[in-house]
């Protein structure tokens, strides 16, 4: 998968393999190797490499960027950010991708719903409260 968006990335912000590896601070051999699969690379030449192309490390690792499952996920305002681990407290990271499109930051309170069949969601709590709000008034 990282050797798909590491090309995929590089090319979509114009690079050369040699400026990619300019910039991460390899040689151009490489950054070829990374694309082609043939090696992958080390934590700190991953986290130079998300620098290089703007994007954090877990856009790095993630799903293709190039597959039909980003691209139609992504048409229709669906993302996938990736997998997090849940604490032994029960607590997860949100994605840094996530928390941008979506607006979250410190302090933010998330209303967590869900259904047995479909999974958890997190839904912006002020959302939430006005929804309930707008059908609460619409009762009377």
């Amino acid at each position: 998968m990282i050797s798909k968006n590491i090309q995929f990335l590089r090319k979509k912000k114009n690079l050369t393999q040699e400026a990619l590896a300019e910039q991460a601070g390899v040689s151009r051999q490489t950054v070829a190797k990374w694309e082609s699969g043939e090696s992958a690379p080390d934590l700190e030449s991953a986290a130079r490499l998300s620098q290089a192309l703007d994007v954090t490390l877990d856009e790095l690792a993630s799903i293709p960027m190039d597959s039909d499952e980003a691209k139609e996920n992504a048409s229709h305002g669906r993302h996938v950010f990736g997998l997090v681990t849940v604490g032994d407290k029960g607590q997860i990271v949100i994605p840094v991708q996530a928390r941008r499109i979506f607006h979250i930051a410190p302090g933010d309170q998330l209303m967590v719903l869900g259904d047995e069949e479909r999974g958890l969601a997190l839904v912006d709590a002020n959302f939430f409260l006005k929804v309930a709000e707008v059908i609460n008034h619409g009762e009377k």
